[in-house]
């Protein structure tokens, strides 16, 4: 079971107060997709992980919104700029971390940061249930991870093999399996420990062979 409560914010671009919904405690009872989405009984708790600002649409966890936030004038200025005006009323969890992706990017966040951003949007929208909005935030999340990878140090030398078959699964989900087998055939190559990563070795082969939707 998820369980939420109500938190106040105070917007450290806007100075506005407002509610938001926090996670106090979820579950994993749902499974876990083969991209890495796990899933919980009940309430999916994803969508209250990120918050938004009801005023500029300045977005992020809860400590983006403490007094320690990296918040620039230029941060500022891009908010008003691209967020502000675009700020529906009700917005869905895709919404919010497409917003707190590019807030991050504007934040100078490494690359890796806002592709795990751009995927919490495409979790979120398998609940929303939008199939195209999913796709588009995959293939970004992909190009991030893929910059993050191509970075000198921009993933840790033991984490790259699990990387490299994450972007192989976001491909296939989307759709392109010729570039989803090429991915996965390169995970063997990022292996550094074959006796704690041979799972990773095994599930690029099963995806790319005989393509599963869930862990287990």
């Amino acid at each position: 079971m998820t369980t939420l409560r109500q938190i106040e914010l105070r917007c450290p671009v806007c100075d506005n107060e407002f509610k938001s919904q926090s996670v106090v405690s979820t579950n994993a009872f749902g499974g876990k997709r083969t991209d890495f989405h796990e899933r919980a009984a009940g309430t999916q708790p994803l969508a209250y992980l990120i918050h938004m600002c009801s005023e500029c649409g300045y977005s992020g966890g809860e400590a983006d919104f403490t007094a320690g936030a990296d918040v620039s004038p230029v941060l500022k200025q891009q908010v008003f700029k691209e967020l502000a005006p675009l700020r529906p009323s009700l917005v869905c969890g895709s919404e919010k971390y497409e917003a707190a992706a590019k807030v991050a990017q504007w934040q100078g966040t490494d690359p890796r940061h806002v592709a795990d951003l751009l995927l919490r949007a495409a979790w979120c929208c398998v609940d929303e249930g939008d199939v195209e909005a999913e796709r588009y935030f995959r293939r970004h999340a992909a190009w991030m991870f893929e910059e993050a990878l191509n970075a000198y140090d921009g993933v840790p030398r033991e984490e790259r093999a699990i990387l490299t078959y994450l972007v192989g699964e976001l491909w296939r989900r989307i759709g392109d399996t010729t570039k989803a087998a090429v991915w996965f055939e390169a995970v063997a190559n990022e292996v550094t420990d074959l006796q704690n990563q041979q799972w990773v070795i095994d599930a690029a082969e099963q995806q790319r062979l005989n393509p599963r939707e869930w862990f287990g």
